[in-house]
């Protein structure tokens, strides 16, 4: 059984002192474009990025898949529907919190979803979303430079 969420302090504790493992969601439409959302939070608050979020301790890779992309996109889906793109490194000088001098690392596991329905999308992590072709995403200045590296391998 996963843990739940860590308490902000013991969490600002985690990313001072380890890197933590996430899943992001490469969302493709049948059109073949990508969702982002505008993030509303450090760190790359005010960029684009796709949707996604940290494995809790004690959660295997399908619970955590199912319950981001819940969190993310008002959907369940399962991991054995998407394909793994590749592992990537994400660093930030900054974290969830403002603290300043504590940067954030993400060694992040991105996996890429073909969806035929529509999605109610939640707005916890960002104010809005888009979808966007892999021309856009690639040229767009507010696109964050970790969702623009998922492109150059697709």
């Amino acid at each position: 059984m996963a843990d739940g969420p860590l308490p902000a302090a013991e969490y600002l504790e985690l990313i001072a002192r380890a890197p933590l493992v996430s899943i992001d969601l490469i969302v493709r439409d049948t059109g073949g474009r990508t969702l982002v959302g505008m993030r509303r939070n450090a760190p790359a608050k005010g960029y684009w990025f796709v949707p996604g979020g940290a494995i809790r301790k004690g959660e295997t890779l399908d619970h955590a898949f199912a319950r981001i992309s819940h969190t993310e996109l008002g959907q369940s889906f399962a991991r054995r529907d998407a394909a793994l793109l590749g592992v990537y490194d994400h660093l930030y000088v900054d974290n969830f919190m403002g603290v300043p001098g504590i940067g954030t690392h993400y060694v992040v596991l991105a996996h890429t979803l073909q969806i035929t329905t529509a999605l109610e999308l939640p707005r916890s992590q960002h104010s809005e979303f888009r979808w966007m072709t892999p021309l856009e995403l690639r040229e767009h200045p507010q696109v964050h430079a970790n969702t623009r590296a998922y492109f150059e391998t697709v």
